[in-house]
């Protein structure tokens, strides 16, 4: 079932959680709401749940408005970070309900609300464990017990809110794993939040980041951490260091000297530099580049990572290097990013992005969903 969100607010007590968001969702997709504490994301999807109602705007599950609906007439499966589920039932009396609990024309028969829920213990790959109860499972059993539950009444829409938090890192990553094998298989309509960019990267067919109650950037995981809209999209998504420059005819300067960077279409005046650590050269000395003084060095896997104290401020950027690059206390290391981003100051300004091989600007990005 495809979504539509259209200039939905939400407000507590004068405060705007949910400050005119759209967002179109196609039928069978799935979408990471994805920001820091704050940003709005749970509000959002507890109103395509109908656990709340918009204080303003419209929501509507396959052209229909949805916007007044109860959970009940939205035919919505949620899963909870908490997984919610019931400790003096079993496994399958767990998954089953949702069935159960259903009256009058809707009444599932007792025979087949056990058929469906071993049906999907096998799904979510628990077979065997269906007398067991909560307690008797790990963390990650759990959370596809809740899976399996909110998949047993055929939902419209499957929304998850952080259904991973709860966990270690190794089980979260072989979940993400299986949940999106899962989807693949399933094909629901599914929406999760979460705050983790590698989750929300690995496992949706497009992320939305959002912040302050509003949607920064919708897109593929490639468009959102190669080409980010905005000095938040670019700082929260990915690892990143940011200088700030200014825009001389053309030229991108720090402090006193050119740095062999194009500017673009980015107008003279005042700018931030942004560029992922590891998108650098090192370079042996240079009439136009960045260099800096190194702070800090620590091995991070296959590489190190240096911290470097730039120019006359208290400017830090880092840069990857090497695993077996000398970088030692005090020294100095020249490098030029070889793929960036130049943010003007002035708000309204197109950004500009760049690589070695080019250095040419892209057209003005817009921001999707106001």
């Amino acid at each position: 079932m495809d979504l539509s969100i259209r200039k939905v607010c939400k407000r507590f007590d004068g405060f705007n959680a949910l400050d005119d968001v759209s967002l179109d969702i196609g039928s069978g997709e799935l979408i990471a709401l994805l920001g820091p504490s704050g940003s709005g994301k749970t509000t959002l999807l507890r109103l395509i749940a109908g656990l709340d109602l918009p204080s303003g705007g419209q929501i509507f599950f396959a052209g229909e408005d949805a916007s007044r609906r109860s959970v009940q007439e939205r035919n919505i499966g949620f899963v909870f970070q908490s997984y919610a589920l019931f400790r003096h039932m079993t496994v399958l009396e767990n998954v089953g309900f949702g069935l159960s609990v259903r009256r009058g024309p809707a009444r599932v028969p007792a025979a087949e609300i056990r058929r469906r829920s071993l049906e999907l213990l096998d799904l979510v790959q628990l077979s065997g464990l269906e007398k067991r109860y909560p307690h008797q499972l790990s963390g990650g059993q759990r959370q596809r017990v809740a899976l399996a539950r909110a998949l047993a009444i055929e939902p419209s829409v499957l929304l998850l809110d952080e259904p991973f938090g709860a966990l270690d890192a190794k089980v979260r990553r072989e979940l993400r794993s299986w949940l999106r094998d899962l989807h693949d298989r399933t094909g629901h309509t599914t929406v999760f939040v979460t705050h983790d960019q590698e989750e929300a990267l690995e496992l949706a067919d497009r992320v939305v980041v959002m912040s302050q109650g509003r949607i920064e950037q919708v897109g593929t995981p490639d468009e959102i951490y190669d080409r980010p809209v905005s000095p938040f999209v670019f700082s929260f998504i990915g690892e990143s260091s940011s200088l700030p420059v200014r825009v001389e005819d053309g030229q991108v300067w720090f402090e006193d000297r050119p740095i062999g960077i194009p500017a673009g279409e980015v107008a003279n005046g005042a700018a931030t530099l942004y560029f992922r650590p590891h998108d650098v050269e090192l370079l042996h000395g240079c009439g136009g580049c960045l260099a800096g003084t190194v702070v800090s060095s620590r091995r991070v896997a296959g590489a190190r990572r240096i911290d470097l104290s730039m120019g006359a401020g208290d400017v830090i950027a880092e840069i990857e290097v090497p695993a077996d690059h000398p970088s030692l206390a005090k020294g100095r290391i020249a490098f030029r990013p070889t793929r960036w981003r130049i943010f003007p100051a002035r708000a309204d300004a197109a950004p500009t992005t760049g690589s070695a091989s080019s250095g040419a600007a892209l057209p003005r990005l817009a921001l999707t969903g106001s």
